[in-house]
């Protein structure tokens, strides 16, 4: 909007403007008016006061400043010609519109501190525009809504005048090709202007009327209650400022001046407390003719005038006349006009007081030149253009930023009495965190000691500095415990904790180096357990492992050499390369089953014998019976102790899919880590977590002492026998020729015989095997189970028990070890060994091992060959492996109070085949 005499504009539209009026070379007045309003009144209390020194309709009563953006604070100007003042009006978070809207905004889901941080920030802003104000007028008007001295201007006037003692070398610079005075340049001014004081008296100053018996003073008072006021006020006013030294000797040094020998305080009357009838008072009077009076259209200022002619506003009009004596108050537009016609007149002010009075600098602008400057003021102190982009979107400038940071000291006392509380608090917050902590130490730990450390800061912190303070106190105790505290995570296939501090792991062919940081260290828990061989025959100290490899290969591998390197081995296939750098298969097991899964699945799910089967059929066995005699059984495959009937070929009910070692595997990628239930098809590790020795003939092994090894439990040393009946060929199954006669006592066949059960067979179709399930804890304690729930104990020559139960059984993979220690912690013992003696007679005795070393959907182990026939006449050991790993992870062993039998050995490892 283009300025006009008619009517006001925004600051920025009149600075921006190319018009230029005819009074444009006159000489003016810069006029200022800030300050707060009342809530009833809105924020058009300003405005009204301009319009009564003008004596004219200049503002709106209901302008809404706000609506031209989302800037809170917004300068209006309006130039009176006839007196050559310019009146700028600041609009901000003071006045009671704005504020409403504001808290309209924050009280949308914003949290206190935010508010608290937007707000402040409002109101730096705000004295950012306050100081431009100070910069380019020449006389101030602070209005107020209460006729009490606002205690809070104190410090916004000093924080006013730091700001501007830092921004001052800023403000020059651009004021070098101004055509304006040395001085103004020098001190980015036309003078220090003066501050002058308008409060309203809101019903404070009442005079209670005499009654007619109420005597009459004898000598009335030379000054009026409210000019007594406004001399109370400026005492008091000056008194605060001299104090603050904010107002000093020299002037020229001060951020305002208020005049010695002039009143500086305007107390505003109080206005009619019924609006309404004040209004429809005016109305009457102005629309009711009198006889000597005539019908003329009004208009203009005139129309202004006659709306004012009833209601004498006490912003212009004094009606309080005394006819005692007493002083006539005189009215706000000759209260000001004193200081403007010290300005017209060049004469400037001259404030400052003491001995040696230093006389201030003094400029009465021209219209364009007073432009020109404000323009260049604005652009700096307003829309920062000479400043550096903010470093994000919505940020504020660096340089406004560090202007705004001036002026945090003086306004924002809450934040800063919350800070100096939180910094009180972060030591008691940092010694919470650090009480009884280790040295080393865990994630886990770290957060809950953190969490004990944020609940002490929440006690004794307070204010909007409470989060920004606890984020300071999170990264000091994560600074804490990553600067050397930090224990290394890693865990080891029992669940350990590795006991070094964050460390590196060597690669290959590096050195160990436990003093470089990090140091380069292999993990180590500290935990160490006594295992034997693959044997069983030699014991040696172990360390707790963190991979499968040290774990199921690299232990074993360094007492083969000292004990089982020759023994007969049976070797199961693992990765051969056929390129010299081959590759680790990508993580792609899926949780679906495949094919060659069904069939494992099959087999471990199909249900053996009953236990009365079992029974009934071992103790025909035992007294030399066939299963003829003991009548039709079906064919087991995997019970134990039972022999099935021979198959022809091609009889078989279902046809027999290939294992994994028919098929064939990769030569180009290799398996990382064990043979399980869910893991790639097709694959081999490098390295085999499971061994088979065999320690010797059958008859090595002694039924009546047992196994002669370390580390057993007196009395668990045994192996259970197990009668295997073996179909051999008797002279009743040879082919009788139909020409010959029969052999004495032998029937013609096709007739019944007499014969008894029995007599026909041999002494030698029962042969026996010996099978023992061997268990082993951490100290090396040793012994054999004889079923599932059941440790062996035998007290005399060899076991009684047959081991038909344990094999037709899940045996578990982990029981409670009977030795245990002082500790309240429970030993477990792990099984480790199967031990299989296998007689010299015709028979097949097939191994079939699966194990699952949680529950359900864990998956299941087996070797890399998944049916080995064992050789007769041999006693054979097979090492399970220590520990049991997949892609995702290792199978933990089990804690205090999980159950031990969802950790489980399946049923059918051993079947016999005849061959």
């Amino acid at each position: 909007m283009k300025m006009a005499v008619e009517g006001p504009c925004v600051l920025r539209d009149l600075l921006g403007s190319e018009a230029e009026p005819g009074w444009k070379d006159e000489e003016l007045c810069v006029v200022g008016v800030f300050g707060k309003t009342a809530m009833l009144q809105g924020s058009w209390e300003k405005c009204r006061l301009v319009n009564s020194l003008c004596d004219r309709h200049v503002f709106p009563l209901f302008y809404r400043a706000a609506e031209r953006g989302r800037e809170r604070s917004l300068f209006q100007a309006y130039y009176e010609q006839d007196s050559r003042v310019l009146y700028l009006l600041l609009t901000g978070v003071s006045d009671s519109g704005q504020l409403c809207r504001a808290c309209e905004e924050l009280s949308q889901g914003v949290s206190h501190a935010e508010a608290h941080e937007w707000w402040k920030d409002e109101e730096k802003l705000y004295c950012m525009h306050l100081l431009y104000l100070f910069s380019v007028c020449h006389i101030l008007l602070l209005v107020h809504p209460t006729c009490c001295f606002d205690i809070a201007y104190e410090k916004l006037f000093r924080a006013l005048d730091s700001l501007r003692q830092k921004v001052l070398p800023s403000l020059k610079a651009p004021l070098k090709d101004c055509a304006v005075g040395l001085d103004w340049k020098l001190n980015a001014r036309p003078c220090p202007p003066r501050l002058l004081f308008v409060f309203q008296l809101n019903g404070a100053l009442k005079v209670e009327a005499r009654g007619p018996g109420q005597p009459v003073p004898e000598k009335p008072k030379k000054h009026s209650p409210k000019r007594r006021l406004q001399h109370a006020l400026e005492d008091q006013i000056y008194r605060i400022f001299r104090k603050s030294r904010v107002l000093t000797n020299q002037s020229i040094n001060c951020l305002f001046t208020v005049p010695a020998n002039q009143a500086f305080v305007y107390i505003v009357a109080e206005q009619d407390e019924d609006p309404i009838g004040m209004l429809l008072e005016g109305l009457r009077h102005n629309c009711t003719l009198k006889e000597s009076e005539t019908v003329v259209p009004v208009s203009g200022p005139r129309r202004f005038q006659m709306m004012r002619h009833t209601r004498q506003l006490s912003f212009t009009v004094e009606s309080n006349t005394n006819v005692s004596g007493q002083l006539v108050d005189c009215t706000l537009r000759e209260f000001l006009f004193q200081h403007v016609e010290l300005v017209l007149t060049k004469k400037g002010f001259d404030d400052s007081v003491g001995r040696n009075p230093q006389p201030s600098h003094f400029e009465l602008p021209t219209y364009q030149k007073w432009v020109a400057v404000a323009l260049k003021l604005y652009e700096i102190i307003i829309e920062n253009k000479d400043d550096d982009p903010p470093a994000f979107p919505g940020a504020f400038p660096p340089k406004l930023l560090a202007n705004m940071k001036v002026l945090e000291g003086y306004l924002d006392a809450d934040t800063k009495f919350s800070e100096n509380r939180c910094q009180k608090a972060l030591p008691m917050a940092h010694s919470a965190y650090q009480s009884n902590l280790p040295h080393n130490y865990t994630t886990t730990v770290h957060k809950n000691q953190l969490a004990q450390a944020l609940r002490v800061y929440s006690q004794h912190a307070r204010g909007p500095a409470f989060q920004k303070y606890a984020i300071i106190l999170n990264e000091d105790c994560y600074k804490f415990w990553s600067s050397g505290h930090q224990l290394c995570e890693e865990r080891s296939l029992t669940d350990q904790h590795c006991v070094h501090k964050f460390h590196l792991l060597p690669k290959s062919g590096e050195k160990i180096e436990p003093e470089r940081n990090p140091p380069i260290l292999f993990h180590n828990s500290r935990a160490r357990s006594t295992g034997s061989c693959n044997c069983g025959r030699k014991q040696a100290p172990r360390e707790d492992p963190f991979d499968v490899k040290s774990a199921n290969y690299d232990f074993y591998q360094i007492l083969e050499e000292k004990c089982c390197a020759k023994l007969d081995h049976i070797d199961f296939p693992i990765f051969q390369p056929s390129t010299p750098d081959p590759a680790p298969a990508k993580d792609e097991a899926s949780t679906v089953p495949q094919e060659g899964e069904v069939e494992v699945e099959k087999l471990t799910v199909k249900e053996p014998q009953t236990q009365g089967e079992s029974t009934s059929l071992s103790l025909a066995l035992s007294l030399g019976q066939s299963t003829d005699s003991l009548g039709n059984y079906p064919a087991d495959a995997h019970a134990g102790g039972d022999n099935a009937d021979p198959v022809p070929a091609g009889q078989e009910k279902r046809e027999k899919r290939p294992s994994l070692t028919d098929r064939q595997v990769s030569t180009v990628e290799y398996l990382p880590g064990m043979m399980h239930s869910n893991c790639p098809k097709g694959l081999l590790p490098k390295f085999s977590s499971w061994a088979l020795v065999k320690l010797g003939p059958a008859k090595s092994y002694n039924f009546h002492t047992g196994l002669d090894q370390l580390g057993f439990i007196p009395g668990t040393n045994y192996l259970m026998p197990w009668d295997i009946v073996i179909r051999t060929k008797s002279e009743d199954d040879g082919d009788l020729d139909n020409n010959s006669w029969p052999a004495p006592n032998k029937s013609i066949p096709g007739k019944r015989s007499a014969v008894v059960i029995g007599r026909g067979r041999r002494r030698d179709d029962i042969a026996r095997a010996f099978v023992g399930f061997e268990y082993e804890d951490s100290r090396g304690r040793r012994f054999m189970c004889s079923g599932p729930d059941k440790i062996m104990k035998v007290i005399g020559n060899g076991p009684k028990e047959s081991a038909v139960k344990a094999l037709n059984s899940d045996m578990p993979l982990y029981m409670l070890s009977p030795s245990q220690g002082r500790g309240l912690k429970p030993h477990y013992a792990q099984l480790m060994r199967l031990y299989v003696v296998v007689p010299e007679a015709p028979l097949n005795i097939v191994m079939n091992p699966q194990v699952q070393p949680g529950p359900p959907p864990c998956s299941v182990f087996y070797p890399e060959k998944q049916e080995i026939t064992l050789p007769s006449d041999g006693l054979w050991v097979l090492r399970f492996p220590y520990s049991y790993v997949t892609d995702r992870g290792p199978c933990y062993p089990p804690k205090e109070n999980q159950q031990l039998m969802s950790c489980k050995v399946m049923r059918g490892i051993l079947k016999m085949v005849n061959p």
